[in-house]
């Protein structure tokens, strides 16, 4: 899974299913041998051209990771890593400029809930998950039988997260965690994260050679990172090894087991579709207000067309795209989604594309396709402006965070706006006229 939130967030084609481990990914191709053709009599060498800065900070990078490297093996000895692992994993671990560009780049715009749902449950990824689920039957049931978590939800995760095994990464995992220690921004996480690795090619479930993944530290066909795998990965196929890359077996029941440990309750969906009545407090579905269904269906909250609202203890209503998209009701199971990536749209993603490998629908109520998301420039406005108003918005940091979702919720009421917490270009205007 991806890192939070994300770990972060993700629509992360089709191909056969893996029968073995991952491809060790190629190895960097040495330097090219120098020129040793003797000149003609008389002639100079030629003179090799100075160094670009960029050439000469990428060495500097790489000596400074092998220091933290050197460091980082002196801990991981005394934490119990045997030198023979230590030797396997870092002995050939090399920085990765690529992993640091990615940890750092932060996009400015933010795309809409819509146009992730539209790239992520496509009909093609519906289709294939109905194929690959049909042809993987025996192990998907034998995973939601032992974690009560139903086949068409794992086999969605495995959709979002590698397109069903199709494109789950190439980043030896070492090196990736290597780096973002290095990096320093995140040392503690990814010092935590690179032991645990470790741990796990100490066991026996992996190599160090096949032990790939994404950029961030994710790995396998459904991205558990180190921690998570050590927590919940099974060995489903009796075979003494833990693995995500190649036991479909291994990938479905650590999959559900995840979520079975996340807080997944069996026999309940994890949400629906449904209909607010006139006049409704918007501000009360902000996700965090829970009750059972049967006290939202008694202030008038139905299903679309109509339909009774299912059994759902600990329901909460969101509105993903305020109050002129969809909402939806969403229980402990769309929770347990959240523990594997903390984004609202991803655990939506999971849900509907379960729902329509099940043969059930999309989203049926139309999207706000005209509004277009806030910058993250855009949003760090609106936080100081509604800051600036008496309305703390928290950090002004450009993340429309639960602080900024409040604050503007209860601006929102005190100009007689629906409260629904979602911001837009108009509200922006009006909040920055003096």
């Amino acid at each position: 899974m991806t890192s939070l939130p994300g770990p972060l967030a993700l629509g992360l084609a089709g191909a056969l299913l893996l029968a073995g481990c991952a491809t060790p990914p190629p190895s960097t191709p040495s330097a090219a041998a120098a020129d040793t053709t003797t000149p003609a009599s008389g002639a100079r060498p030629p003179v090799a051209p100075a160094p670009s800065q960029a050439a000469a900070d990428l060495a500097q990078q790489r000596e400074g990771f092998a220091r933290w490297v050197a460091g980082f093996r002196t801990s991981a000895l005394a934490a119990g890593i045997s030198e023979a692992t230590l030797r396997a994993a870092l002995d050939t671990a090399e920085f990765q400029p690529r992993v640091v560009q990615l940890d750092g780049a932060q996009p400015e715009f933010t795309r809409p809930v819509w146009d992730y749902l539209d790239n992520t449950v496509t009909p093609q990824r519906v289709a294939l998950g109905r194929e690959k689920l049909a042809q993987l039957r025996a192990e998907a049931d034998a995973a939601a039988a032992r974690y009560g978590v139903p086949p068409a939800i794992v086999t969605a995760i495995w959709g979002m997260e590698s397109n069903y095994g199709s494109n789950y990464g190439s980043t030896p995992t070492v090196d990736a965690l290597a780096t973002l220690g290095f990096e320093g921004r995140r040392e503690a996480w990814a010092r935590g994260q690179l032991l645990a690795a470790l741990k796990i090619i100490q066991a026996g479930d992996i190599d160090h050679a096949h032990m790939v993944g994404s950029w961030a530290g994710a790995m396998g066909q459904t991205q558990f990172l180190p921690s998570n795998f050590l927590a919940y990965a099974v060995d489903a196929d009796g075979d003494g090894r833990r693995d995500i890359w190649g036991s479909m077996a291994d990938v479905m029941a650590s999959t559900a087991n995840f979520l079975a440990q996340s807080g997944w309750r069996a026999g309940q969906p994890w949400g629906v579709e449904v209909v607010l009545p006139p006049g409704f407090d918007l501000a009360r579905a902000d996700g965090q207000q829970r009750q059972a269904a049967s006290a939202w269906a008694a202030e008038g909250v139905r299903g679309m067309a109509d339909a009774p609202l299912p059994e759902l203890p600990d329901a909460a209503l969101l509105l993903p795209a305020g109050a002129r998209g969809p909402a939806f009701l969403v229980g402990p199971n769309f929770r347990a989604i959240l523990r594997y990536n903390n984004a609202t749209s991803y655990a939506l993603a999971v849900g509907l594309l379960a729902q329509q490998i099940d043969g059930g629908p999309g989203v049926q109520a139309a999207w706000p396709r005209d509004l277009q998301p806030l910058s993250r420039t855009q949003l760090r406005a609106l936080q100081t402006a509604l800051s600036a108003r008496g309305f703390d918005a928290g950090a002004a940091d450009g993340v429309m965070g639960p602080a900024t979702r409040e604050a503007l919720r209860r601006w929102q009421r005190s100009v007689g706006l629906p409260a629904d917490g979602y911001p837009d270009a108009a509200q922006l205007q009006r909040l920055q006229q003096p």
